[in-house]
């Protein structure tokens, strides 16, 4: 059932002045969070106008089972992407246990990381130990993808700090740790010497520094075969993903040279994945907002923000804002529901990364929205691994 918006201001001003939990009188009615509308409701019947997304699992299949092993797994959307491209992931790794049951809740059946295997890039020659032990050899005929973390690159992750703050100023490769993380993935790339590589990273990583550390990363590749392309910022939604999303992309191979998918010019909005229910799936927990929470958001117009909560409504009518995977340690929060007055479930968020809806994040909800939104949304790597077999392999 859903509520006429003069319904609701009294059911929100009866909350109030009764200091009553909004979610309370909602059961009772025999109502749900989804009942509640905007100010301006009659928004909802445009859903209708809005264009179909066709779902990653969904669209052809281009490669025949190339193999991939992918690197800092996390959620798996690099391994999604390839995969709906018809490339085959023979291994993952990953050292967060949580990421790698969401991997397993998912079918992954070969996993670097624990409980059977450390994964740990940071030590990378154990790394390579744990490759071999499973079969990976030198002159690995697929493909090597992944995503050193990024936080250390990051202008997001750095602005939730105050500015006078020793956090706020991005340490990049000077981390003691994340920054070093992209050339621990270059020497296992050297040492196994797949036919392709792709490096997977926030735009920052080629501004940190003037670009000269990346430049460093490209020349040692190079000077192991490699062609490489010039790394590249993209914007996700140039690919077909319903979210503005800046990332950089570098691809090597030592059989052809990689070419960019062409950007497509028409931005699919972030309303396309609103169109169908979402009920019944999983990770479709909506949080329980009290009524003077309610009471903000339901007067706000597309696109616009509440400054005390510091979310956004989502305009539908153009590509999402980048969402939110917030700390290593949880807390990722998402936007508001464009059509409905509250934050949008770790399913809704996953649809506007473009995860399939059989998909499903493992662990507490906080580290649902991390995977989430750390992850690669997997139509920009379905783009890229189509873009590599075409440029490639096809032509080798």
């Amino acid at each position: 059932m859903i509520l006429s918006y003069t319904k609701q201001k009294e059911i929100i001003e009866y909350c109030l002045a009764k200091n009553i939990p909004l979610s309370d009188k909602l059961n009772q009615m025999g109502l749900t969070y989804d009942s509640l509308v905007y100010y301006d409701e009659t928004e909802r019947e445009l859903l209708d106008k809005l264009p179909v997304f066709i779902p990653v699992c969904k669209r052809p299949k281009v490669a025949r089972e190339i193999p991939c092993v992918s690197f800092f797994s996390g959620a798996g959307g690099l391994d999604i992407g390839f995969e709906c491209a018809g490339f085959k992931t023979i291994a993952a790794v990953e050292n967060v246990p949580m990421f790698c049951d969401t991997l397993r809740k998912n079918g992954h059946k070969v996993i670097i990381g624990p409980p059977n295997f450390e994964g740990d890039m940071s030590k990378p020659q154990e790394v390579i130990r744990q490759l071999e032990s499973i079969g990976v050899s030198r002159n690995f005929s697929g493909v090597f993808h992944g995503g050193p973390p990024c936080q250390s690159f990051s202008v997001a992750a750095n602005q939730r700090f105050n500015k006078s703050g020793e956090n706020f100023k991005r340490t990049g490769f000077n981390h003691a740790k994340l920054g070093n993380l992209l050339f621990c993935y270059i020497e296992v790339i050297c040492h196994f010497l797949p036919s392709t590589f792709l490096i997977e990273n926030v735009d920052g990583l080629i501004s940190i520094d003037g670009g000269e550390q990346a430049a460093n990363a490209c020349a040692i590749l190079k000077n192991h075969g490699y062609d490489v392309t010039p790394p590249q910022v993209v914007n996700a939604a140039d690919y077909g993903v319903p979210q503005r999303r800046m990332r950089t992309i570098i691809v090597g191979s030592r059989i052809g040279h990689f070419e960019y998918p062409p950007i497509q010019l028409f931005h699919l909005p972030a309303g396309c994945v609103f169109k169908e229910n979402v009920n019944g799936l999983p990770n479709h927990q909506t949080r329980k907002h009290n009524a003077q929470s309610i009471n903000r958001y339901m007067i706000l117009k597309f696109g616009k923000r509440d400054k005390l909560g510091r979310v956004d409504r989502l305009d539908p009518f153009v590509p999402s804002k980048t969402i939110i995977a917030g700390g290593t340690g949880g807390g990722g929060r998402s936007h508001l529901h464009p059509f409905i007055p509250r934050t949008m479930s770790v399913r809704e968020c996953a649809r506007l990364q473009t995860f399939p809806d059989y998909y499903e994040f493992t662990g507490p909800v906080a580290r649902q929205f991390t995977q989430c939104g750390n992850a690669v949304p997997p139509v920009l790597a379905y783009e890229m691994a189509c873009a590599i077999y075409r440029s490639i392999y096809k032509r080798y």
